[in-house]
């Protein structure tokens, strides 16, 4: 029987497929798309996400280093520098096949198929025609496994989307620049020494040019041409009973999500996965709700806030200034984040 079934070969499933053979368990995973998959995703990967990559002992694919974040609003700036080492900013399509790679190396089985039904016994749990100890779901955001277990909460509050596309340019800077204004915020990402990728998010549902005509002085900067096809994600916030289920347990995205706005979602994924092959390789899958609700608790608490002050006009506005008066505080929460 295999030790652990992982449904789902995105950049959260194959990391916790490798951290479970490096612990000496057989995993094995399920994915019905080719690797590498492209998604609408910031693309920027926190100092702490840098560190879980190099921890799984892969060479970190090719980027660009980014020293911190900057917000900006009309003539307010407000900067923090990481400093625990650098972030990257790397496509998502670059990240996944590093890691696809890494996979490999470890002897990780890859299985193309999709999973419809899961079924458990006191032992084992069985999907996609393969039985194993355990499952971990890393089939994100909108997670089908998540969704039978009946682990889904609803949100009755205003939903987020995103969309994104990348420009074919130099980059002007090496922070993430996020741009705020009254219907939501951009995020500038440069991922190549000439490609710097633009994410918009907001409740408004418009065109992605749209979005962008709200930042002029972003869109003046943004010189190069497209390289690529707008791709867009939504809604954002998925709420989660519990992370575990039986013999699942839920992991990146499927895990539940609070907003891209700060930024940390593939340093979570791969701290989740890690923690999840924790309990399961010492046999206390009870313990990774609480290890899952620790790790993501400073994530959780800022996003939902600057959530709550940017859903009001007067609140937006006064984000940037605020951080811009407050150097300190603002530094402090960056530093909480990396």
């Amino acid at each position: 029987m295999i030790d652990l079934l992982v449904v789902g070969g995105g950049p959260a499933g194959l990391a916790t497929a490798v951290h479970a053979t490096l612990a000496g368990l057989e995993a094995v995973v399920i994915e019905p798309r080719t690797t590498p998959v492209d998604k609408a995703c910031g693309e920027g990967v926190m100092p702490s996400g840098v560190r879980a990559l190099s921890a799984l002992g892969l060479d970190l694919p090719r980027g660009h280093a980014l020293r911190g974040i900057r917000y900006v609003r009309g003539p307010h700036r407000a900067e923090a520098p990481f400093d625990d080492g650098p972030g990257l900013g790397v496509r998502r399509t670059e990240l996944h096949a590093a890691l696809a790679r890494r996979a490999d190396e470890t002897g990780v089985k890859i299985v193309t198929g999709r999973v419809t039904e899961v079924e458990q016994s006191a032992d084992s749990v069985t999907a996609g025609g393969l039985r194993a100890r355990w499952l971990v779901a890393a089939d994100g955001l909108h997670s089908p496994v998540r969704h039978r277990l009946g682990l889904d909460l609803p949100d009755r509050r205003p939903r987020r989307y995103g969309q994104r596309r990348h420009y074919r340019m130099k980059p002007w800077t090496d922070f993430v620049e996020v741009h705020w204004s009254s219907a939501g915020e951009a995020y500038v990402t440069p991922v190549a020494d000439d490609l710097v990728g633009v994410a918009v998010l907001s409740t408004a549902k418009r065109g992605y040019d749209d979005h962008l005509a709200g930042f002029p002085e972003l869109l003046s900067q943004l010189a190069g041409p497209p390289a690529n096809a707008v791709r867009g994600a939504g809604p954002l916030r998925q709420r989660v009973r519990r992370r575990s289920a039986g013999r699942v347990l839920l992991v990146g995205d499927a895990a539940g999500y609070v907003d891209a706005l700060t930024g940390e979602g593939i340093a979570l994924a791969l701290a989740s996965a890690e923690a999840a092959v924790r309990c399961l390789r010492a046999g206390r899958p009870q313990d990774y709700e609480g290890l899952w609700r620790a790790l993501s608790r400073r994530h959780r608490l800022l996003t939902e806030g600057l959530l709550r002050v940017s859903g009001h006009a007067a609140g937006a506005r006064l984000i940037v200034p605020a951080a811009a008066r407050l150097p300190s505080v603002f530094a402090a929460a960056v530093r909480a984040l990396q």
